[in-house]
């Protein structure tokens, strides 16, 4: 097991940094990864970063202390900590252009970073953590286009509000767009909590997902807010409930419009439901988004992350509690390779997941003291249906079952 070792950065900002064991190989390739990103999601949070080298594997890295706290939100089926998927949403980081920025939803704070331009794994705080205007905070996105990250709150102060990033912080919170969840702090799931705040393809809406609760016959909704050029969101927005869906989770957007749907590019997802496997929405202008297809995938027990692939025009999503990784056409719905198949690499299950290239990217942050956090890496290189797993980088002592979100630089 890694021991982990504070450091004092050299910018006279105290951050925790320690070097993962490196396992040597060149710089990823171009148009692969070049580093991957996680959050610790502890007491004293942190981003995780790692650099990935050009096959595709990853290599050393280090840990960078937020300023703030990590959180964990109540199991409702047994009122305790939740042991895993502690923020039970998508998208704890964020990445544009050459910041990232974090949650703390102990603190109620979002941090931001820069990554260092020759040493991916090198972040460099900007400014102070800034509050989110809400409680506990699970999502954010984020936007080189309008400069702006959008946090999404899913605590008593539910709802989404807005920052726009500069080189030496963020900016005060535009306001919160509410939500009527009548959470608590912290607050109690997986259902009946904000899951995934994003933009869409050309960053002209501001989407996020909003889980419903069956048992209580609350379907949960998607809500989109336009946003203009000059990196304003607007603070009200459409909120549908999408045909068919109950439980809507992490999402992706799809390059290119989907068979049947009439939805302009840029405003169709898959989105995966933690109820049956995934569908295909179209999101039209007014924000109102409708069930093009769906999938449901045998045997599943929550499918709730979702990436997309430029390569093979095809989504990826993840069960937390089984391990396997589920490749999905998105034109017409149907699986693609062998549903169901453990990949083999030990893990109990995989949440937040990315992509670049040849590869995709997933958390497994294991759910007991025996089954340590990873990241595994599969090889998409092959075509559609032919993902196989090349690695399974166990994570070290300071990262444990809180951690949440994987982004990637490319």
């Amino acid at each position: 097991m890694v021991h982990l070792t504070n450091i004092v950065s050299s910018l006279g900002i105290f951050a925790l940094a320690a070097a993962l064991p490196s396992l040597g190989g060149k710089e990823a390739a171009s148009g692969n990864a070049r580093a991957v990103y996680l959050l610790s999601n502890n007491d004293q949070n942190s981003v995780v970063a790692i650099n990935v080298r050009q096959d595709g594997t990853l290599g050393s890295g280090r840990m960078t202390a937020t300023g703030g706290k990590g959180g964990v939100l109540i199991d409702g089926m047994t009122k305790k900590p939740a042991t895993t998927d502690a923020l039970a949403s998508q998208s704890a980081l964020a990445i544009a252009g050459d910041k990232l920025v974090a949650v703390n939803a102990g603190s109620n704070t979002i941090s931001l970073f820069r990554i260092h331009k020759r040493d991916p794994t090198l972040l460099i705080p900007l400014g102070k953590p800034v509050d989110t205007l809400g409680d506990f905070p699970v999502s954010v996105a984020a936007s080189e286009r309008l400069g702006v990250a959008c946090v999404g709150n899913t605590g008593t102060r539910a709802g989404v509000a807005c920052f726009t990033m500069h080189d030496t912080g963020l900016c005060s919170g535009d306001g919160l767009r509410p939500f009527a969840l009548n959470q608590t702090v912290p607050p109690v799931g997986p259902t009946n909590n904000v899951a995934h705040v994003l933009f869409n393809s050309d960053s002209s809406m501001l989407l996020t997902t909003v889980k419903g609760d069956p048992m209580k016959k609350n379907p949960g909704f998607l809500a989109a807010f336009p946003a203009t050029a000059d990196g304003k969101v607007s603070m009200t927005g459409a909120m549908s409930s999408p045909n068919g869906t109950a439980v809507l989770f992490g999402s992706a957007n799809v390059a290119t419009p989907a068979a049947g749907s009439n939805a302009p590019t840029g405003n169709i997802i898959v989105a995966t439901d933690a109820s049956f496997g995934a569908a295909m929405l179209s999101v039209d202008r007014d924000g109102k988004a409708t069930t093009v297809s769906s999938t449901n995938i045998p045997n599943q027990k929550a499918t709730c992350w979702a990436t997309f692939s430029r390569k093979t025009r095809t989504a990826f999503v993840t069960d937390v509690g089984r391990n396997t990784l589920t490749e999905i056409d998105p034109a017409t719905g149907k699986i693609l390779g062998t549903p169901g198949k453990d990949v083999g690499n030990g893990n109990k299950g995989m949440i937040d997941l990315a992509n670049a290239g040849n590869f995709v990217y997933a958390l497994a942050p294991g759910n007991d003291s025996s089954t340590a956090a990873a990241i595994a890496v599969f090889d998409i290189s092959g075509g559609r249906g032919a993902a196989k797993p090349i690695q399974n980088r166990k994570l070290g002592s300071g990262v444990v079952n809180n951690a949440m979100g994987l982004q990637i630089m490319v």
